[in-house]
């Protein structure tokens, strides 16, 4: 990608626009409360009934092809210890997609779950369809739309990113799949038509553990990642 390393830009489709409305967005207080359909519900990513469709996220940059084996593995290797189950998962990673970095990637997922958080909670599903697998889409689809029925404000703030992490990661057939583990912090008050308050605290911070799978179609010629698994860990 030469000189502009956007490893963690999202979802090129539009981007001009895509970060136009990501600057918007950041500069408002939105909120995250919890819906009847928890969108942070586990979607088995292995489940070919339930697989998603694939799509753009996380861009990562493409090597030349002139490192050797262990060359290839040097970005692994320094990020967890040479012979350990999540080193090994890694390695057969970058044998399918040599532009997979996980550091990187990690710098990438932690932008991609900031901007998913805050597109939620704000109720902007075109940033979300740019992010999401149709069915974690559709989920957070539900979410908003029951919300919005219910005439709901929410008021709450992304505080930021306590701690991210890559806790496992699996290349099979056509496909690899990397699961990343949040810990992040955010204040968020549901107030309902009445302006009573009716879920969170808008003085108190609250701290959320998920986890998040994202998926790439190494088919493809593009190098973007997509979310396709949610899961809340309390």
């Amino acid at each position: 990608m030469g000189s502009f390393d956007f490893v963690t830009i999202f979802f090129l489709v539009a981007a001009v626009v895509i970060f136009l409305q990501l600057r918007n967005v950041l500069g408002r207080r939105t909120g995250n409360e919890k819906p009847p359909f928890d969108p942070y519900s586990r979607r088995d990513p292995a489940d070919p009934a339930a697989a998603p469709e694939r799509g753009k996220v996380v861009t990562l940059p493409r090597r030349d092809g002139t490192e050797g084996e262990e060359g290839a593995y040097a970005s692994v290797d320094a990020f967890t210890p040479a012979g350990t189950p999540l080193n090994e998962s890694l390695r057969r990673v970058v044998d399918r997609d040599p532009s997979f970095n996980p550091k990187e990637f990690v710098n990438g997922a932690k932008l991609a779950y900031e901007m998913v958080v805050v597109a939620f909670a704000d109720g902007d599903r075109k940033t979300l369809k740019n992010l999401l697998s149709r069915e974690v889409y559709e989920g957070f689809d539900a979410a908003i739309a029951d919300r919005e029925a219910k005439g709901e404000v929410v008021k709450s703030n992304f505080v930021g990113i306590e701690k991210a992490d890559i806790v496992s990661a699996e290349a099979k057939d056509n496909e690899v799949n990397v699961t990343v583990r949040v810990i992040s912090q955010l204040i968020s008050a549901t107030y309902d038509k009445a302006g009573k308050l009716t879920d969170g605290d808008a003085d108190t911070v609250a701290e959320v553990n998920d986890l998040w799978t994202f998926a790439r179609d190494i088919r493809s010629r593009d190098p973007n990642w997509k979310l396709i698994a949610t899961e809340s860990e309390g």
